[in-house]
Order: structure tokens, then C-alpha cells, then sequence
């Protein structure tokens, strides 16, 4: 099992990295009780592989407990921390491969972060950021020293940690690409569809409605297919979104947009787009780009 343990400071993203390694497939755990770390492993060596990549949040949460209602806070047993390396490594002689990732900032970015988010720190006893800060980051040292990867995402954008944590677990040195994309066929009469991030009108194109032997059919069907395709507007369309798609989308993907919903639209949604829709997402395809085609409108 490959296994990426998540720590370091509080407000130093280690959220959004585990949202990065679960676009990624691995298994997410946020703040787990650093005492359930050997049951948790025993549990998914026994799940006959079904879990094959586990990403776990492992930080000074777990040592803080609250008392009083809440107003104030006490640490619990801090030795847990120093006794996680220890850990890790006999996960490591058992066989699976073991990543401690220690993310930090410097102080100020980390104050700067909880007082844009007006959260307050774990370990803030007497209210202030700035001792919370102090007295976490003295008790990480140890995980510090253990990691295998450290991080300083004091300049990093939520984009650039996703990229630098993909780029690192996804088993490639290249661009993760994790865009998905949807072609979707709709009608203009039934409303606009509220998912699409990109919306093309193809009503220019002659109707096949129209055509008397072709108006009960769909887009889906070869003859309805060939005659939108075919026709000189429906190929300069394709011609000069093709570039744009191509432009586009690396730009989106870069951007750490997970999903893109491309909307193709006619008058009732029940030919010119579905033929279109579903020549664009051969288009992507060959370009390795993941599309999926979902006619909104076709039965209606």
C-alpha cells in the first residue's frame, strides 16, 4: 500500500493537499488520532487490496482536547508525536511504501491565513495566533525531522500546492491531468443549462427539423449526423473551435479545474447539437483529453 502521511503547521494547507491526493484516488482521512494509526493500517491490510493508496492528516489537532465549554484548551500527551516516526517506519518494514509530507509557512503568512479565515488556532491557549504558532511548531519539530518531503507554501496558491502534490504522488513527473470534461447537447427553448462553464449556439446551422423524413429522428442518428456534419457552416465551426478547445483547456486544467461542462446548443436540443456534441467529444478524445456526451434535451 503506498501511504503519504500529511503534517505540519496549522494554516499551512494541509487540507487542501489531501483534496489534492483525493482527486488522485487516494483513501482521505483528515485528523486522525494518532493512537488509531496501527488499528487503521491493520484494518486496510485485510481489505484484500481494495485500498491500495491511503492519505492521512496526522497534526497537533489531535493532541488538543477542550475544557470549560470550550473557552479554554490543554494538550494531550505531545510524546504521541515524537512516537510517529517510530511508527512509520515499522509500517514501512511491513512492506508498504511510507511518505511524511511536513508542510509549513513562515509565521506571518500562517497569522495572515487566521485572520482572513478568522478561525482560531488549535493551540491559541491564551487567544493569540502568535503563541499558538510558537508552541505547535515546537512540538512538530519532531515530524519535522522525519519527513521525507517538506514544503513551504508560504507563496503557493491552493493551484500550485494541488500541482506540487500531484506532480509528486501521482507516479508521474509530468502534468496530472485531472480535467474532466462534458459535452452537453441542450435546447434553447427548455432554458439554459446551469452547470455549463461554456455555452456555443449552433442555431446558425440549417434545422434538420425541418426535413420532413428527418424530424422524428435524432442527432444520434447517422443519417441526421451526416447531414449537420456535412453542411460548410457546421465544418468552419468545427475548424475554428477545434484551436480553441486546444487553447482552452491545458489553460483550465493548469488552473486546477476539475470539471468543464461544454454546452452545445440549437433550438429544441434534438439535432443539430447532439450531432455536434458528439463529434467534439471524438475530437478531445483523440487528444487525450476525458469527455463524456450527455444529451440534456433529445427525448423531449
Amino acid at each position: 500500500m503506498r501511504i503519504v502521511v500529511l503534517t505540519g503547521m496549522s494554516g499551512s494547507g494541509k487540507s487542501n493537499a489531501l483534496r489534492a491526493l483525493e482527486d488522485i484516488g487516494y483513501y482521505c482521512i483528515d485528523n486522525l488520532p494518532i493512537r488509531l494509526l496501527d488499528k487503521l493500517l491493520e484494518l486496510f491490510s485485510a481489505s484484500s487490496g481494495e485500498v491500495d493508496k491511503l492519505a492521512l492528516v496526522i497534526d497537533a489537532r489531535s493532541l488538543v482536547t477542550l475544557k470549560g465549554g470550550g473557552d479554554t484548551r490543554d494538550l494531550l500527551a505531545p510524546g504521541e508525536l515524537e512516537a510517529l516516526p517510530l511508527a512509520l517506519e515499522a509500517t514501512r518494514q511491513a512492506g508498504h511504501e511510507v511518505s511524511l509530507v511536513f508542510l509549513d509557512s513562515s509565521p506571518e503568512v500562517l497569522a495572515r491565513r487566521y485572520s482572513e479565515t478568522r478561525r482560531r488556532h488549535p493551540l491559541s491557549a491564551d487567544g493569540s495566533v502568535q503563541s499558538g504558532i510558537a508552541v505547535e511548531r515546537a512540538l512538530l519539530e519532531p515530524l519535522q525531522q522525519a519527513a521525507t518531503t517538506r514544503l513551504d507554501t508560504s507563496s503557493m496558491s491552493v493551484h500550485d500546492l494541488k500541482r506540487e502534490i500531484q506532480a509528486t504522488f501521482a507516479g508521474t513527473t509530468g502534468n496530472v491531468r485531472q480535467l474532466s470534461v462534458t459535452v452537453l447537447s441542450f435546447g434553447f427553448k427548455h432554458g439554459l443549462p446551469a452547470e455549463a462553464d461554456l455555452v456555443l449556439d449552433v442555431r446558425f446551422i440549417p434545422n434538420p427539423y425541418f426535413v420532413e423524413e428527418l424530424r422524428p429522428l435524432t442527432g444520434r442518428d447517422e443519417v441526421v449526423a451526416k447531414y449537420v456534419l456535412e453542411r460548410p457552416e457546421a465544418k468552419t465551426f468545427l475548424e475554428r473551435l477545434g484551436p480553441l478547445l486546444e487553447f482552452l483547456i491545458p489553460q483550465y486544467d493548469q488552473e486546477g479545474k476539475a470539471y468543464l461542462t461544454l454546452a452545445i446548443g440549437c433550438t429544441g436540443g434534438r439535432h443539430r447539437s447532439v450531432a455536434l456534441a458528439g463529434e467534439i467529444a471524438r475530437f478531445l478524445a483523440v487528444r487525450g483529453i476525458r469527455a463524456q456526451v450527455r444529451h440534456r434535451d433529445v427525448d423531449r
